[in-house]
């Protein structure tokens, strides 16, 4: 299901993150921050397709902001996490692997937020993706009041123990302001940014 768009979108960023609201208000408030972010900036978001939780957030507000919103949802989710049927495209798909390999397709760069383990599991992919050389697009973690610390102390832990190499460490940006991390996402995917992006 496609709406008519009058504007081509500036960039795409993929946002992950939890279908689940979270005990923490601030980590809704933040999702909002990065989705009128986007669409301030004339973006288009692709997610996850959700209607609940900081999903349904940041797609709300890249909405209100004026961007344009892709949800990709199996049809397995279409009822469980509430298929959000205003996005400006709405993709059912059969199989989560499809939704996965569909968002990294649309997107420019990822963009990390609070989330659990579906979250998890598709920011690690497309980080190992990167890793590989499937693709080259720029990958942030926004960790919002210290929520990944304990993850990235564990990183820290296995390249330590010699399970990992220094390098891949270099492929994700690690940020807690999203008027400051996504620009830098934006930019290092090569969208030129206009002057008055930083601070917006």
């Amino acid at each position: 299901m496609t709406k008519p768009n009058h504007r081509a979108p500036s960039f795409s960023l993929c946002v992950f993150c939890g279908s689940r609201s979270g005990a923490d208000p601030h980590h809704l408030a933040m999702a909002e921050r990065v989705g009128a972010w986007i669409g301030r900036h004339g973006g288009r978001l692709v997610y996850g397709g959700g209607q609940y939780g900081l999903m349904g957030r940041v797609a709300d507000a890249t909405l209100a902001a004026g961007g344009t919103v892709v949800g990709i949802i199996p049809q397995t989710l279409v009822e469980r996490e509430c298929a959000k049927r205003d996005c400006t495209e709405l993709h059912i798909v059969q199989t989560m692997h499809q939704r996965k390999q569909m968002m990294a397709e649309r997107a420019d760069a990822f963009v990390v937020l609070p989330g659990g383990i579906g979250t998890l599991e598709e920011a690690f992919e497309v980080w190992s993706w990167r890793q590989l050389g499937v693709h080259d697009k720029p990958i942030g973690w926004l960790n919002v009041d210290g929520y990944y610390d304990a993850l990235l102390t564990f990183l820290a832990q296995t390249v330590r123990a010699g399970f990992v190499g220094a390098a891949p460490m270099n492929l994700i940006t690690v940020g807690d302001n999203p008027e400051t991390l996504l620009p830098q996402l934006v930019q290092a995917a090569g969208v030129q940014a206009p002057a008055d992006w930083r601070g917006i």
